[in-house]
């Protein structure tokens, strides 16, 4: 995963983070609502938050696997291969200060 994939997710993931964290704070705010209306519908977003957190954390765990996994390829082929990984990291080095020395 890129970089830039990795930091719009890390972004996603907090984002959701404080939605559920927000929506739990409105809940038990308004817990004191006695209308029986109020009290169905908090169940229902209560249902949905517990799902939703449920999930998060499933996609959490799910990207977290995937990070150690390309972790684990990279070291291997680096270990299988190294100076194919030395010559990578070297033409990335160049075409980097290439682009850099151009701005």
């Amino acid at each position: 995963m890129s970089e830039v994939n990795q930091a719009h997710s890390d972004r996603l993931m907090s984002d959701l983070h404080a939605v559920v964290s927000e929506a739990e704070s409105l809940l038990r705010a308004t817990a004191g609502s006695a209308s029986e209306g109020a009290a169905e519908l908090r169940a229902k977003v209560q249902a949905s938050l517990d799902r939703a957190k449920h999930n998060l954390a499933d996609l959490q765990d799910a990207a977290v696997e995937k990070a150690r996994a390309a972790g684990r390829a990279t070291d291997l082929y680096v270990h299988e291969k190294p100076w194919q990984a030395i010559g990578l990291a070297a033409g990335v080095g160049l075409l980097l200060g290439m682009l850099i020395s151009r701005r």
